[in-house]
């Protein structure tokens, strides 16, 4: 019998339609000067990093998904947890547990991806701004082929925050916290692009999504934003970056 290594296995196991389709690393790092605590969302079964754990600053850690993953990256701020892994976060809290078995409470700034997708194999990227933010974020593609550009928002938007945006950090007094989308403001149909405003001819920017695409131009500012914020590669390993310095 043949000698084949685990990686020989996996090569052959995924290859599908002609494309050999391999797994993808993401690299979470933290450049804040503050502990943050990534939440991860995962769109099938396998779910990322047991779906949160705490990132002090200057650390990192490399995650390796699947074929054909989708999901979500973010950050939590000012969170608190037990031994038990129970307790609470100021941002992107996850239902009050450390490991994460859903999506982020708005406003959090998101990092979301779809890779192998299609025949092509191609993998989807975006930072979005969507849901508000609370933090800066990048998504830097390391290898790979395509047009590969890197997607962030590096400007800090907690900073020019109108003030029925923000949401305030009760642990820090006088601070923002959070900057959250007009849609979870104030609910209503043209800034979450619902009812008659559902369609891309109907819904457009507002001053609020133009405050956040002036700030951050390559994240998604609201839900039809696609065209300057969804980006394209092939066989990379990304680094997410939570408050990079620069693109």
């Amino acid at each position: 019998m043949a000698n084949f290594s685990s990686v020989q296995i996996l090569f052959f196991v995924f290859i599908t339609s002609g494309i050999a389709v391999s797994a993808t690393v993401f690299t979470l790092e933290n450049l804040c000067p503050y502990t943050v605590w990534p939440g991860i969302l995962s769109g099938n079964s396998n779910t990322l990093g047991d779906g949160g754990f705490p990132l002090t600053p200057g650390a990192s850690v490399q995650l390796t998904s699947p074929p054909r993953w989708s999901g979500r990256f973010w950050a939590r701020t000012g969170c608190n947890f037990d031994s038990s892994g129970r307790g609470n976060c100021v941002t992107g809290d996850c239902g009050g547990v450390l490991k994460c078995i859903g999506g982020g409470v708005p406003p959090a700034t998101l990092a979301e991806f779809t890779v192998g997708s299609g025949e092509s194999g191609m993998d989807f990227y975006d930072v979005s701004l969507v849901d508000g933010y609370n933090v800066q974020m990048g998504i830097k593609p390391q290898g790979g082929s395509g047009d590969c550009k890197y997607a962030g928002c590096v400007s800090d938007i907690n900073e020019i925050c109108p003030s029925e945006l923000r949401i305030m950090d009760p642990n820090n007094n006088g601070s923002v916290a959070a900057c959250k989308s007009a849609c979870a403001a104030f609910n209503s149909p043209e800034f979450c692009c619902t009812g008659a405003h559902s369609t891309p001819m109907t819904c457009s920017p507002t001053q609020y999504s133009a405050m956040f695409k002036n700030a951050c131009p390559s994240a998604y500012s609201y839900a039809y934003d696609d065209a300057t914020s969804t980006f394209t590669c092939s066989g990379a390993s990304y680094l997410i970056t939570f408050c990079p310095t620069t693109s």
